[in-house]
């Protein structure tokens, strides 16, 4: 249960205004007395007055306090989420740019190990002796699309590494990477071609 602390603070005004106004009484006429009686309650009116704007003020005060401070929070709390939100952002496109690179490393190891088919046909003694220079010229030819297809790919690597290192919202779509893969398909059907014949 709350203390009326305005009342009793009221009520011990009161009862030091009385215990004045009765010595005063016992040493002044009755007007005097009655007049102060009077304004006594016009006193206690004031200072109820007075002590309810400082109450008021205070409570203004920590309610200012409190709206400011959920503000901050809620701006912490704002910079936070769009701090996370891009973290994962940055995080899904190294992980796009991760597989983009795998993709293309795994098309150079392709061509790679095509070529390097290719070179150990043209060393076989005697296969492409026999066959003419048709099939070497098929073989050539394969072999450069393989060599240019691992060209391809390193050079759409490091275009990806390039875009990365500046402020990028997606992996660009580079057309040396659809290059390669185009060059290996071909290279090996022109080094199938040389064999065949």
């Amino acid at each position: 249960m709350a203390v009326p602390w305005l009342r009793l603070l009221d009520t011990a005004l009161g009862l030091a205004d009385l215990a004045r106004g009765r010595r005063s009484r016992a040493s002044a006429p009755d007007d005097a007395a009655s007049q102060q009686l009077e304004a006594s309650p016009r006193a206690f009116g004031g200072l109820e007055t007075r002590l309810a704007g400082v109450v008021v003020a205070a409570l203004k005060e920590a309610f200012d306090r409190d709206t400011r401070r959920l503000e901050l929070e809620r701006d912490q709390l704002e910079a936070e989420r769009q701090r996370a939100e891009r973290a994962l952002r940055l995080e899904l496109l190294r992980q796009a740019a991760d597989r983009e690179i795998g993709r293309l490393r795994l098309l150079a190891g392709i061509a790679v190990a095509g070529a390097m088919s290719a070179l150990l046909l043209t060393l076989v003694p005697g296969r492409l002796a026999a066959a003419g220079s048709g099939s070497r010229a098929l073989l050539a030819a394969g072999w450069l699309m393989l060599l240019g297809a691992t060209a391809a790919s390193f050079a759409a690597q490091a275009s990806i590494g390039r875009a990365l290192q500046g402020s990028v919202e997606e992996i660009p779509s580079t057309p040396a990477g659809a290059i390669a893969a185009w060059l290996i398909v071909v290279g090996l059907s022109l080094v199938g071609l040389a064999v065949l014949i």
